[in-house]
């Protein structure tokens, strides 16, 4: 076999590695082991681990891959933009996809990220950066807040669109899908929607 074609069929086999786990975080393993990830992959546990160092390794790139995979709906699309009505229902819109598509992967990395500095890192950049993007997006409605009810407002609107609150809502709450969907405009409306004039 030639070089190519050895590198080839490294690289094959440590996307095979690395989507066996990420699999196995979709059925609810938070823990899988090496040679879970092995058998499942098909890839030998020598060949696994010539791949990556040790498991912690080996989940901390089965994570990296799928949020390059998820990386596009990380964005939110014309923050501050439009009508508040519109701006709610795009937020919302774009956060639950996102939570559908990294639910199982962040549940396996929260559960890391108590002992693990790198992954514990890596969610607190995404904390960082969700919180600004809701800043950023509904900042007409925040700016015209005091500035004592304006970071209760943000704070509380923050906590529901976490992983950990989304997270707890989904399975919770005892609402469907689209009755979360409205559940979430609701809040918003509350927390950030025009008050009505005083008699």
């Amino acid at each position: 076999m030639t070089t190519d074609g050895r590198t080839a069929r490294r690289d094959r086999n440590r996307e095979l590695v690395l989507d066996a786990a990420l699999d196995l975080f979709a059925e609810g393993h938070l823990f899988p082991s090496a040679p879970d990830v092995a058998e499942r992959s098909g890839v030998s546990l020598r060949s696994v681990f010539r791949y990556y160092e040790d498991t912690e390794a080996l989940l901390r790139a089965a994570m990296a891959r799928h949020l390059e995979r998820v990386g596009p709906l990380f964005v939110v699309e014309g923050l501050g933009e439009g009508a508040f009505e519109d701006r709610v229902k795009r937020y919302v819109t774009a956060r639950l996809r996102l939570y559908a598509a990294v639910a199982p992967t962040a549940r396996a990395g929260l559960v890391r990220a108590a002992t693990n500095p790198i992954i514990a890192e890596r969610f607190e950049g995404v904390r960082v950066r969700s919180r600004e993007q809701l800043a950023a997006m509904f900042a007409p409605e925040l700016r015209a807040l005091p500035a004592g009810r304006r970071r209760a407002a943000l704070a509380a609107a923050d906590a529901l669109f976490t992983f950990h609150g989304l997270d707890h809502l989904a399975l919770h709450s005892g609402l469907g899908s689209r009755q979360l969907e409205d559940a979430l405009r609701q809040a918003l409306h509350a927390l950030l929607g025009p008050r009505p004039a005083a008699g």
